[in-house]
């Protein structure tokens, strides 16, 4: 079937089998291979992509559910005009990454997360990045990125 939609601010159309994720379609179809794929079962988070500004689990999400109304926004979008998003210049400043595995994720969902009701406090933000997993153990750098752009919004 085909499938239309905006990745990135572009349209995009692409034949699919219609049991195929948004996962799989961006880094299979669309080579656009940020978006990790984890568990494959929406329970870490590696795949956090936003999709009409609200962040999803690309595994959870089968792309034939998108219609050339819908807007992905994947972690190779979130860049404007050749500037970083805050989110993703907080990241580098508090070494918010080990591995690097999980960072696309945390980043998405960190990202969206600023337009989002979250309490002020770092419990609150734990809370609200909790579908997230870092597997190396970098929270404190990863709370301490989010707290700083946070701070400047």
């Amino acid at each position: 079937m085909t499938v239309a939609f905006s990745i990135n601010g572009q349209p995009c159309s692409v034949e699919l089998d219609p049991r195929t994720t948004l996962l799989d379609c961006l880094r299979e179809r669309l080579a656009l291979t940020g978006t990790k794929k984890g568990c494959d079962h929406g329970q870490c988070g590696a795949c956090t992509v936003h999709l009409n500004g609200r962040r999803v689990n690309a595994c959870l999400v089968l792309a034939a559910t998108l219609d050339g109304n819908d807007e992905v926004i994947t972690i190779e979008g979130l860049a404007r005009d050749g500037a970083l998003h805050p989110v993703q210049q907080a990241f580098l400043e508090h070494d918010g990454y080990q591995c690097g595995y999980c960072t696309a994720g945390q980043i998405m969902s960190a990202a969206a997360l600023l337009n989002e009701p979250c309490g002020p406090s770092d419990a609150d933000v734990k809370e609200c990045m909790s579908g997230n997993i870092c597997r190396c153990g970098a929270y404190a750098n990863i709370l301490a990125a989010i707290r700083q752009v946070r701070a400047a919004s």
